[in-house]
């Protein structure tokens, strides 16, 4: 509940602020990624380079992810970009799911991951659309290949 309760209090503030990104791109921006379910925070460092945080929270855990990306405009397209990247993540589960997963340990899992998508900032209103596929492969804890994280995400630029 405190959770949540952080996590609105990030949106309304970022909802209310006066810093307000209508153009075609933005600084940074704020919102959910879903599938798996995330709250993710982008931030362009350079024109064309982001860093983006996620963190998954689930009954059986959590993921933090961290993301270095490149951005290249596709012309003919205002406000679409492709980008690719990599990053890593550090997560924690328990042992729900060791118990849905029987050859996967419960605890510390450490990886890297890579990133690939599309990045849409609206002109005329504060709002970025992503979508992505971010493979990863978890070499401390168990070791395998997932290719089912990234998705749609949502967020506010400011």
């Amino acid at each position: 509940m405190k959770k949540l309760i952080l996590l609105l209090t990030i949106l309304s503030a970022a909802f209310y602020s006066q810093a307000q990104n209508l153009g075609s791109d933005y600084k940074t921006a704020l919102g959910v990624k879903v599938y798996p379910g995330a709250v993710t925070l982008k931030h362009f460092i350079a024109p064309n380079t982001a860093v983006e945080g996620l963190g998954y929270i689930s009954n059986d855990g959590f993921r933090l992810t961290g993301l270095y990306e490149i951005h290249g405009d596709i012309s003919g397209a205002e406000g679409l970009k492709w980008y690719v990247g990599g990053g890593a993540h550090l997560g924690v589960w328990s042992n729900s799911w060791k118990e849905k997963y029987p050859t996967r340990n419960a605890g510390l899992a450490i990886g890297v991951d890579g990133v690939l998508g599309l990045d849409y900032k609206i002109k005329g209103a504060p709002l970025n659309l992503s979508f992505d596929w971010q493979p990863s492969f978890n070499f401390i804890g168990y070791n395998y290949f997932e290719g089912g994280w990234g998705g749609l995400g949502v967020r506010y630029t400011f």
